[in-house]
Parts: structure tokens; C-alpha cells; sequence
């Protein structure tokens, strides 16, 4: 007798379908940006490959080339609409089997820790910090990959 496996789609797979809710910054063919729901600074996302991909260290390089792309230029418009001094980027992984890079607004090496991460964010203030980071990436000129 044999058994079929049928892997579970990540949860951030369901969030790029749009099974779950996300609020979206960012879409291209091979990446979104999304809030994160605990978020360590107002402005948290996470840039996350369309395709499932579980070890960063796995994927291929042009996808992760354009992952730090969308990062780098997410890491501009934070910087810009949080009047932060640095944009923050960390790569864990631990949480969801599914790669994503943490971009933040950066404004002491303490903003670098999870224990910082907010577990009950006010939903207003995470609506508020999405719409500052589209508006501030279609006056950078990528209006073209932001959401409505």
C-alpha cells in the first residue's frame, strides 16, 4: 500500500493567494510585500518569494537577487516614510518554512531583536503604516508594483 504526501501550502502561500489576509505593499511576478503582524517598528515587511522556497541558503540566485532588490528598494522607502536613519534586514526563518526577508525602520541596534516585535499590534496602525509605505513607493516611481 502506498501512501500519497500532499504537502501543506505555508501560511504565507495562503496569504499570497489571498485565502488569508495580508496587508500588501508590494507585487511582482516573483515577489510580494506584506505587513507582518508582529511587527519590531511601525513599517515591518516581509519581502517573500511567490514561489516556496524554505532555506534562504537554498534558493536560486537570480530569485534571491530580486528578492534583495525589492528589499533594498523597501529599505528606501521605509527609511524615507518613517523618517528612520537605517532600514533593518534580517533573514530567520524559523517561523514559517517559507523564505522571507525582514525589512524595518531602524532606529537603535535594540530595533535588531524579535523580543521586540509587538504580539497585539493596533490593526488602524498597521492600515496606516501600509499606506504610508505605498505612497512612498509610488512618489519613488514603483507605483506600478503597488497594490490598491
Amino acid at each position: 500500500m502506498s501512501v500519497a504526501i500532499v504537502a501543506m501550502a505555508s501560511v504565507f502561500s495562503m496569504i499570497i493567494k489571498g485565502d488569508l489576509p495580508g496587508r500588501f505593499v508590494w507585487r511582482d511576478e516573483q515577489a510580494v510585500v506584506f505587513l507582518t503582524i508582529n511587527p519590531i517598528t511601525p513599517g515591518h515587511v516581509l519581502v517573500v518569494p511567490v514561489e516556496e522556497v524554505d532555506h534562504w541558503e537554498a534558493i536560486e540566485h537570480g530569485l534571491f537577487d530580486h528578492l534583495t532588490d525589492v528589499a533594498r528598494t523597501l529599505g528606501q522607502a521605509l527609511k524615507a516614510g518613517f523618517d528612520a536613519p537605517r532600514a533593518g534586514l534580517m533573514i530567520a526563518g524559523l517561523e514559517v518554512p517559507h523564505l522571507h526577508l525582514h525589512v524595518f525602520p531602524a532606529y537603535t541596534l535594540e530595533d535588531f531583536s524579535f523580543a521586540k516585535a509587538d504580539p497585539d499590534p493596533d490593526p488602524a496602525a498597521l492600515d496606516a503604516a501600509a499606506e504610508t509605505i505605498r505612497q512612498t513607493l509610488r512618489d519613488m516611481g514603483h507605483g506600478e508594483y503597488v497594490p490598491e
